[in-house]
């Protein structure tokens, strides 16, 4: 019979402190999120050297949090993943080191992981993946659409040439007015109109599946300034509700079609903007007339946390694929395949 693998993830790539124990890879046994969103939100976004210290004061404790309601000794663990990868140089500093320390401490293996790695492995914690898939990737710093015929197996075939959707939704919701993180705010106003200006799509060239949000950011930013010279006043929810619809159209239109080119057994979404309502209710309608099977996790596993990463950990544990003690915080990681 078959041992029960139980790991425990670490995740310090940005402002969540974070610690989790998974077992098999599929189902969480304790979660444990430290935010710091009321430390950044004054400054408008997260200032790196605040996230670092926070990470240095939470991280024994989420730590301890995470075993003690997983009810498990060190010794009953059967490795330490960790987030090596992409993210804030000194955040991924302090996770990478102290699990070395613990996994040294307690003579486990130590595996590295690809931060988009996790937020796509976030949907084995709910549902088997089946293999070709598609996943969407969209968050804070990722717009991607990436192509996997296996576990591991990585293949990104549209990704964003400036703004990110969450870099665009930030920046947007600073022009409104909105607080830190700007997503959830913007996403609120837009359900709250009956109304949208319309601002343009950007398709880029025939066939892509690449991502540009720059152009419709400032698209927005023009809109709100001509109004104002004008004297006139925006209405924030038409605003909101245009800049969502335009965001939207094309990520959906985008993945939808790539769906189809490549033929995939099943669609999953993974990062901090996949909770977004309006993307989520587009995505679910989209793929549900065409009869192809899509998941999202919910919304606590799709921003930050260390569950995803154990998961993705967990597969990487049972291929073979662990680091040392030389590992360090790898900023610009690439997402490299498995196999």
């Amino acid at each position: 019979m078959n041992k029960d693998i139980y790991v425990l993830g670490i995740e310090t790539s940005c402002d969540e402190t974070a610690a989790s124990v998974v077992k098999n890879g599929t189902e969480i046994i304790s979660n444990v999120v430290a935010s710091q969103i009321e430390s950044h939100k004054r400054f408008g976004g997260v200032v790196p050297e605040i996230a670092s210290r926070h990470h240095v004061e939470q991280i024994t404790i989420v730590i301890e949090e995470a075993l003690q309601q997983a009810e498990l000794t060190p010794s009953e663990l059967s490795a330490v993943a960790v987030t090596e990868g992409p993210g804030l140089v000194g955040a991924l500093l302090v996770g990478v080191n102290a699990a070395k320390a613990f996994a040294f401490a307690h003579s486990l293996p130590l595996v590295g992981v690809h931060h988009i790695a996790g937020h796509i492995y976030a949907n084995r914690l709910e549902q088997e993946m089946e293999f070709p898939l598609l996943s969407l990737v969209i968050s804070g710093g990722h717009t991607e659409l990436i192509l996997m015929k296996e576990h591991g197996d990585f293949t990104v075939i549209g990704e964003t040439r400036d703004d990110a959707a969450g870099e665009a939704y930030d920046k947007v919701a600073r022009t409104l007015n909105l607080p830190y993180p700007g997503g959830p705010h913007i996403d609120r106003l837009a359900h709250q109109s009956v109304e949208a200006v319309e601002f343009p799509r950007v398709w880029l060239e025939e066939g892509s599946y690449d991502f540009s949000f720059s152009g419709l950011k400032s698209s927005v930013l023009n809109y709100m300034h001509n109004m104002k010279q004008r004297g006139e006043t925006p209405v924030p929810e038409a605003v909101a509700a245009g800049f969502q619809n335009s965001v939207v159209e094309v990520v959906t239109s985008k993945t939808l079609r790539a769906a189809r080119e490549f033929g995939v057994q099943q669609v999953i979404a993974a990062g901090g903007v996949a909770a977004n309502k309006g993307l989520r209710q587009s995505l679910t309608e989209t793929f549900e007339k065409e009869n192809i099977p899509f998941f999202i996790p919910p919304l606590p596993l799709c921003t930050d946390n260390a569950a995803m990463i154990a998961a993705a950990g967990t597969v990487m544990y049972e291929k073979g694929l662990t680091g040392d003690m030389a590992m360090n915080g790898r900023p610009g990681m690439p997402l490299s395949s498995w196999i």
